[in-house]
């Protein structure tokens, strides 16, 4: 088996409070793109003037379908098809990550100390730890900076969890 490299551009990630993750990077092209995550799950594909890294010169938004049928089309990886069929699976409800910030009170602290399904309504159904799925992690696991929680619930519930999770005091 041949082996070869795969040249993965680096990306930004910025938080925007109360709007959602904006994804930035530059393509071999020159090309400045970013990815807007909205908290709602819509998408949007953004692209900057070369002139004026600033400013936008395109925006596409897209549906939840939409963004399913383009990462199709740019070839998304096995983990996305399984996203996506976790995602038909939970119909009238989202999906999100969300990663525990550094300093964050929740980290050290067990899903149950921190009470977020009956704080948000949202559910914790898996912990991404140093790259390795914790799936269906017990009440009683503990939270560690770093660890992508992945949670189900309503659009609102999720945005809660985020606070409690992402912004720390």
């Amino acid at each position: 088996m041949v082996g070869h490299t795969v040249a993965v551009s680096e990306v930004r990630e910025i938080k925007l409070p109360g709007v959602g993750v904006r994804h930035e990077f530059d393509a071999e092209s020159g090309d400045q793109l970013a990815v807007l995550v909205h908290h709602d799950g819509r998408r949007e594909i953004l692209s900057y003037d070369r002139d004026d890294p600033d400013a936008c010169s395109s925006v596409v938004t897209l549906s939840h379908d939409d963004s399913r049928t383009l990462s199709e089309l740019l070839g998304a990886s096995q983990v996305s098809e399984e996203v996506a069929e976790a995602q038909h699976d939970v119909d009238g409800q989202s999906i999100t990550w969300i990663k525990i910030a550094p300093g964050c009170s929740a980290a050290g602290r067990s899903i149950s100390e921190g009470e977020y399904r009956t704080k948000t309504g949202a559910s914790v159904v898996a912990v991404i730890r140093e790259g390795a799925p914790v799936p269906l992690p017990d009440p009683d696991f503990t939270l560690l900076d770093g660890d992508l929680v992945v949670a189900v619930g309503p659009a609102s519930a999720l945005d809660e969890l985020r606070q409690l999770l992402e912004f720390c005091a």
